[in-house]
């Protein structure tokens, strides 16, 4: 195309409405629409875009917004500005991409790689708890630890970010920590977190995460080798097993009732035991305090250790969570992993570990290994998030929410769906449910997916692949409305009925 041409073929109204982003300004989402367009070359180099007055007129806002959207992309180097001849794409802007041709031209004349024989590992094949993409969209999303729009604290959370985006705050976060976390978030979990769980650590024995299960796959890659003995809830959290299953074969089934973990010689067996004492996974059962106390004293006299995650520990609708097993430890035989966002937001992905400065001098030279460390400015964020008292008020508010969801839930199974049963729930987000024998939950879940409701099977949850348990559920109840519940077990129990 000649440098003087025009580009007036583009319609730029529809061009403008594919920019769907419209959490930017109207001229952030000009900006957007110019700089696709000449980066997809629809408008190439030297190209001449409209007049400001032609463009607002095109796109049906005011002058000044095309006029301040065209000098900033001048000031970025994206169209330059000629005396009384109007705006030109700037002609060194694409100079350093690749062109498609070119690239193609350059690949080398073989076969496509075989990369299933390079892999030393196949994560793909493991067994997960498998979630539809579309979930949010659904009627019923009976979806665990998922994201509630209307639960959450948008305005308080904006004011962190902003807060977080002063002189200062900015000079404490934008440096790169290289092994360290923001002092602040490191001091709030310290003083404020870890207390409520009768916790009391130093800060170099606390490491911020990206979410409690990269804490777990650190310690595992750091303290598991091939003959190390993990002894694992059965049924237990799928991606703890998968973790430790990438370190060793050793995996060691430990059954689980009401009361938690069940106290077996086969522990005695364990170089480390993966444990979920204050909820259960996935049975909300809480751990007695008699079986704590046993656990420790077992670690100590067998030199095991114990990896306690404390998994909804927040979510107590009593307002008295039980205490955890890291506070009752006196001899450093439990690693203690935490959550910060998985109740209310956990696309945030933090989470914390504490453990002993010997151990923890090694995580964090790990972690440098992978990240370095979590992007500082969410830690900072999230620091004033539970100083200002944020955190706090909202898991209280959630506690509420989630007793009420809960009861609804119970009572809308008993009613429609007298045929299924679980223990009555006093704490978390979820409910781990029984059917009848004759019901297979994993055919069950297809169905119901076809009618809008999103269920959990719950064989994933068994280490055993080939496991007969067929009959479990798990129904979340975190990001589904407190009104569509009844709604959705209706909905279920129509799709048993079928069954039946």
């Amino acid at each position: 195309m000649p440098e003087s041409s025009s580009v007036g073929e583009i319609q730029w109204s529809a061009l403008f409405e594919r920019v769907d982003d419209y959490n930017l300004s109207l001229q952030g989402r000009i900006r957007k629409m110019l700089v696709s367009a000449i980066l997809s070359g629809y408008l190439p180099p030297g190209a001449s875009v409209p007049s400001s007055r032609e463009l607002a007129k095109a796109l049906g806002v005011a002058r000044n917004t095309t006029v301040f959207a065209y000098q900033q992309l001048v000031v970025e180097g994206y169209l330059e500005s000629r005396e009384r001849s109007g705006h030109y794409v700037a002609k060194d802007i694409v100079g350093q991409r690749v062109d498609s041709q070119d690239a193609q031209a350059a690949e080398p004349p073989c076969g496509a790689t075989d990369w299933s024989r390079r892999l030393v590992f196949h994560p793909f094949a493991q067994r997960n708890i498998v979630k539809p993409a579309n979930w949010q969209s659904l009627p019923y999303p009976f979806s665990y630890a998922q994201f509630d729009a209307k639960q959450f604290p948008t305005a308080e959370w904006r004011e962190c970010c902003l807060r977080s985006l002063s002189v200062l705050d900015i000079r404490m976060w934008a440096p790169d920590l290289i092994i360290n976390d923001d002092p602040a978030l490191v001091e709030a979990i310290r003083n404020q977190v870890l207390p409520r769980r009768g916790i009391w650590a130093e800060d170099d024995e606390i490491m911020v995460t990206l979410g409690a299960q990269q804490a777990l796959y650190l310690v595992a890659t750091l303290l598991i080798h091939d003959h190390t003995v993990v002894g694992m809830e059965d049924p237990g959290y799928p991606d703890a097993r998968n973790i430790f299953a990438h370190r060793t074969p050793r995996l060691m089934p430990l059954p689980v009732d009401n009361d938690g973990l069940i106290p077996s010689p086969a522990l005695g067996e364990c170089d480390y035991i993966f444990v979920t004492p204050s909820h259960q996974c996935p049975t909300n059962a809480t751990l007695s305090m008699e079986r704590r106390v046993a656990l420790l004293e077992l670690a100590s006299r067998t030199d095991s250790i114990l990896i306690e995650d404390d998994y909804e520990t927040e979510n107590r609708y009593d307002g008295h969570p039980s205490p955890a097993l890291k506070s009752l430890d006196k001899h450093g035989r439990v690693l203690y992993i935490g959550s910060l966002s998985k109740s209310f937001a956990p696309g945030l992905r933090l989470g914390y570990i504490v453990a002993p400065k010997e151990l923890m001098i090694e995580l964090r030279a790990l972690r440098r290994l992978m990240i370095r460390h979590p992007p500082a400015y969410l830690q900072r964020a999230f620091a004033l998030f539970i100083s200002l008292g944020h955190y706090h008020a909202l898991l209280r508010r959630l506690s509420q929410v989630y007793a009420e969801r809960a009861q609804v839930l119970q009572e809308s199974v008993r009613a429609h769906l007298p045929q299924f049963s679980g223990r009555p729930i006093h704490g978390g987000s979820s409910w781990w449910v029984e059917g009848p024998p004759e019901i297979d939950t994993d055919r069950l879940a297809q169905e119901a997916l076809r009618a809008g409701v999103v269920i959990e099977p719950g064989r994933v949850f068994y280490q055993d692949s080939r496991s007969q348990d067929h009959r479990h559920i798990r129904l979340g109840f975190s990001s589904i409305d407190h009104g569509k519940i009844a709604e959705g077990i209706t909905a279920l129990a129509r799709v048993v009925g079928q069954f039946r």
